[in-house]
């Protein structure tokens, strides 16, 4: 190769243009970010605005604990109630911006519907570490053990299934929004 083709392909990687030497068929990397690099993409967004609402939902849960003396299960869906509104907007005004818009009422709904079961996953964990476990060896009744399963376990299973969720029900691709109610019930 000349000198001149490597700068070519020097320049090629710096601007994005493929040069006059590049392969005509990519490889295996470049084709796979092509078909997910959007999705890394959302993934990123996704877990900086679950980084928020977990730091919203871990100092509210234990000021509810330590402050308002709130039962376990009691504090956790009132700081998760919170976090909760703190990821809709990121999510929706951020992570999902470039998704077609549906109606924010729908979007709000579905939202707190799915993030209710995604709350499911936390309080399982928790009820079954404080009371099932706790009831046994009383170790596991303590604010320690308390946030391990609640923030840490049920966190991590209600996560992956709100990206899924939210990815598959709330924030549509344009390609696949709702079709009104008088569009089906014409036909």
């Amino acid at each position: 190769m000349t000198k001149t083709g490597t700068l070519d392909c020097v320049s090629a990687t710096v601007t994005g243009e493929p040069s006059a030497s590049s392969d005509p068929k990519p490889g295996l990397l470049r084709r796979l970010w092509e078909r997910f690099g959007h999705l890394v993409h959302e993934l990123g967004k996704f877990g900086t605005v679950g980084i928020i609402a977990f730091a919203v939902d871990l100092i509210l849960f234990n000021i509810a604990l330590a402050f308002l003396d709130m039962e376990s299960l009691t504090a956790k869906v009132f700081s998760t109630a919170i976090a909760a509104t703190v990821a809709f907007i990121g999510n929706r005004f951020w992570t999902w911006r470039h998704r077609a818009r549906s109606n924010l009422a729908r979007e709000y709904v579905l939202y707190f519907v799915l993030n209710a079961i995604g709350l499911g996953f936390s309080l399982l964990t928790l009820a079954i570490s404080h009371y099932g476990l706790g009831s046994v060896w009383p170790v596991f009744k303590n604010p320690i053990v308390d946030n391990i399963s609640a923030n840490f376990v049920g966190t991590a299973m209600g996560t992956t299934f709100r990206f899924w969720s939210y990815r598959r029900w709330v924030f549509l691709n344009p390609d696949t929004q709702p079709v009104p109610a008088s569009v089906t019930e014409s036909k």
